[in-house]
């Protein structure tokens, strides 16, 4: 099952040491076949909102720093206790903020 977990902070700039370990993390879950993409978010980025067949393009920010994802993982893994731990392992080097995970279907 794929998953695709994206990572809200607090606001707060990691320090070296935690970009050292999640880049640990990373390695270990690319080595282990489970870390099929990730990568950090530009703030704000661009929305596209269509409503009745008219679309309006608008450039970030949109919303406090400390709402904006910063990050995302998608992974496959066998379960959804396996992408909910793998959540709690990242948070753990990450520090404060929330993770949001969704099953990607197809």
């Amino acid at each position: 099952m794929r998953y695709l977990m994206t990572s809200f902070g607090d606001g707060s700039t990691p320090d070296e040491k935690q970009f050292e370990e999640m880049d640990k993390f990373v390695a270990e879950l690319s080595a282990a076949g489970v870390l099929l993409a990730a990568g950090g978010l530009e703030p704000g980025g661009i929305h596209v909102t269509s409503l009745g067949g008219e679309f309006t393009v608008t450039d970030g920010p949109f919303t406090e720093a400390k709402e904006v994802a910063g990050g995302f993982a998608l992974v496959e893994v066998g379960s959804r206790e396996e992408a909910v731990e793998l959540a709690r392992r990242a948070a753990a080097i990450g520090g404060n903020g929330t993770t949001v995970i969704q099953q990607v279907f197809g």
